[in-house]
């Protein structure tokens, strides 16, 4: 397949050479949608490949539609694609970290479906890896593109809500019947809470750094051996952020929330995202005590528009770090304080480490 061109100012044409890419793992729920949207994304990437050694998977969901047409291989065959330049991984949860680590040793650029592993010091080395070797490295927390989730953020960065004391952030849904999940997800210490507190532990970084403590309160609704109902309380010297996680909420995803109240004001989405990615807009409530930039002091419904897609802007982002266009947004270090934040939620004892 040819470069695609895009035409430069005074008739000049850049070529933009496409990243050679593959997806290692098909076990992960977020893996076929992320190779659809990677497929479309034909300007950018040039897919070689899906690599599964499970069995299982294999049989599960080898034969998706998002798959149709591309080689089925082993890891290994992968890897030894000539000219590899990337790596989508998207193992079952508890492959996730070591598969990365296998791709880092190899110079390979990483986009990383989470959670990052319940090894903290395996992160850690990552993390160092992809610094010391110049790697890509992106952790796939699909509402940093969220443009009502960058609304808000926006608004706190330019300090429209003043000075923060309160964060509030909800990500549930309803697993209640479904117990092939609800077993899966039992296997993580946490449970609920280390698969999704991950993208609202990353929002409240963002806002508020580094908290001073974590503390988790982790219930089961029953008794199956799953912490299905998680809260972590992260304080700061002046605020305080509760992030609150369960898979027994009736049609939970409709009341995925965000709240973050200041000195100057306080914005509200709700829900975080529409089922109906494409058509549904996204609305943020903002209350003002005084005029910001085109608002005035009062409430105010902001339409931020339709999500659009979930995978598409990240993968483009990917693209353009790993071409040296853009600087990643997000770096190592912040990717293992919300690694380490997100395991002391799920009550691992990391308190003093430095790993």
């Amino acid at each position: 397949m040819a470069d695609a061109v895009c035409p430069e100012p005074f008739g000049e044409v850049k070529i933009m050479k496409k990243i050679k890419i593959g997806q290692i793992g098909i076990g992960h729920n977020h893996g076929t949608e992320r190779m659809r949207t990677l497929r479309k994304l034909s300007d950018y990437f040039e897919v070689v490949g899906v690599a599964e050694d499970d069995p299982h998977w294999r049989q599960e969901r080898g034969g998706h539609d998002a798959y149709a047409g591309l080689p089925m291989m082993s890891s290994e065959e992968l890897l030894k694609v000539p000219g590899l330049e990337a790596v989508m991984v998207e193992t079952d949860g508890k492959d996730l970290l070591p598969t990365a680590l296998r791709c880092a040793e190899r110079g390979l650029h990483l986009s990383m479906d989470k959670p990052g592993g319940e090894d903290l010091a395996g992160f850690r080395k990552l993390c160092d890896l992809c610094t010391e070797k110049k790697l890509a490295f992106q952790m796939a927390y699909i509402y940093r593109t969220n443009p009502a989730v960058r609304f808000c953020l926006d608004a706190v960065k330019n300090g429209w809500l003043g000075e923060l004391f309160e964060i509030h952030a909800v990500m549930s849904r309803d697993d209640s019947r479904n117990d092939a999940y609800r077993k899966w997800l039992a296997q993580f210490k946490g449970g609920a809470m280390y698969i999704f507190a991950g993208y609202l532990i990353d929002l409240v970084l963002l806002m508020l750094g580094k908290p001073d403590r974590v503390t988790p309160f982790l219930k089961q609704t029953r008794n199956d051996g799953l912490v299905d109902n998680g809260l972590a309380v992260l304080e700061y010297p002046q605020a305080s952020a509760t992030v609150r996680v369960s898979v027994a909420e009736i049609e939970g995803y409709k009341f995925r929330r965000l709240i973050i109240c200041g000195t100057l004001g306080t914005a509200e989405l709700c829900p975080i995202e529409h089922q109906d990615y494409y058509h549904a807009p996204l609305q943020v409530r903002l209350t003002l005590k005084q005029p910001q930039g085109q608002y005035a002091a009062g409430t105010h419904q902001v339409d931020c528009g339709p999500l659009g897609g979930r995978y598409e802007p990240q993968l483009i982002d990917f693209a353009k770090i790993v071409r040296g266009e853009m600087v990643n947004p997000f770096s190592a270090e912040h990717e293992f304080l919300l690694h380490k934040t997100l395991l002391q939620a799920c009550g691992f004892e990391l308190e003093g480490t430095d790993q």
